[in-house]
């Protein structure tokens, strides 16, 4: 009983941490997945085109800081550009759905007003932008991190063998660490593959029903489908709301909405999968178990992040021999790392 009561209280303290130092771990997690993610490449660039190392981090470390750059202040322009038309086209709106409303009836019509008044929808709208105003500072933290790790590249396989005392040991843990950075590595570049044609598409349907901010929803929906399963949910709503606002006409709306949904369906539940393979082995439940989780602490970075996070759980625990189990509830087929031979 005195175990499980200091399991608990730790579990509350942990869960206290992660709460209250999300925007540096949110900055943290991502500065080591690009870490991951730019690793290999440093590498390739070093042995094929016989380049120095430091000058191959340097130029990795360049591309991040421009790439992350352009990228928060994209999205927030975009988001930006589609809070301020949706706002400018809110009374539009308002009249569209009166006479919608309309057709459901005196007493429906009075229940969908009442409801229509208390949700405010322009003050959503605003703190949406306002949130979307700190992805800049974010980057640059995810940058400085980012800087520091390639700083330290070159130690880390030293500091793993001098903090186990046991080559075997060390190289077993180096072992786990690649797997984990493989494995999240193929996912991101499915993944990303996958919300581009998504956005594509989507992007494609708005110019030929010349309907404005196409790019905006493209990118919008680029950036949503990251979020697994409800993600594509999310942006095909965000979709359909945009389409009645800017044209205010249900036939339109229908339209637009019946295309996108066959876009998201075909993708998300044909090409993503068979894209996807045997990279993960992860159990649906457990993902959305893992969004639930994270999405609660850390919000929408946490839904972003909660694939990866799953993923170097599921991994360290089938190494852990009292949390196997847990791994195996976690994967979707009990087999949580195929990249490595099995624990003893």
């Amino acid at each position: 009983m005195q175990t499980g009561f200091l399991g608990i209280i730790a579990f509350s303290l942990i869960l206290f941490l992660l709460f209250q130092a999300r925007f540096v771990l949110i900055c943290l997690a991502i500065a080591i997945i690009l870490f991951s993610l730019t690793s290999d490449a440093i590498n390739a660039i070093s042995i094929r085109l016989r380049v120095p190392n430091w000058l191959a981090t340097t130029l990795a470390l360049i591309g991040i800081t421009l790439g992350l750059i352009w990228l928060s202040t994209t999205i927030m322009s975009q988001i930006n550009e589609v809070v301020g038309r949706a706002i400018a086209y809110t009374e539009s709106v308002q009249i569209a759905l009166t006479g919608l409303i309309e057709r459901f009836g005196p007493e429906a019509q009075t229940r969908l007003l009442a409801a229509l008044t208390e949700f405010n929808i322009t003050g959503w709208l605003q703190s949406l932008a306002g949130q979307a105003s700190g992805l800049l500072s974010g980057s640059l933290l995810v940058i400085l991190f980012v800087g520091f790790m390639f700083a330290e590249r070159a130690w880390l396989p030293v500091k793993v063998e001098r903090l186990t005392g046991d080559p075997a040991q060390a190289a077993r843990l180096r072992l786990i660490g690649a797997s984990i950075m493989r494995r999240v590595n193929r996912y991101l570049v499915v993944k990303t593959f996958v919300s581009a044609l998504t956005a594509l598409a989507v992007w494609a349907i708005f110019l030929l029903g010349r309907l404005e901010l196409a790019g905006a929803v493209a990118w919008l929906t680029f950036v949503l489908n990251f979020i697994p399963n409800v993600g594509s949910v999310i942006a095909w709503a965000i979709t359909v709301a945009l389409a009645f606002v800017l044209t205010g006409d249900p036939t339109t709306t229908i339209v637009v909405g019946i295309a996108c949904m066959a876009v998201h369906f075909v993708i998300g539940n044909i090409l993503d999968p068979m894209l996807t393979g045997q990279t993960l082995q992860l159990s649906s439940f457990g993902i959305i178990l893992s969004l639930a989780f994270w999405g609660a602490i850390w919000g929408i970075a946490g839904a972003f992040l909660a694939v990866p996070i799953m993923v170097a759980v599921m991994i360290v625990c089938w190494h852990v021999p009292w949390l196997r189990p847990v791994a195996i509830l976690l994967s979707r087929e009990g087999l949580a790392d195929i990249d490595t031979a099995p624990a003893r």
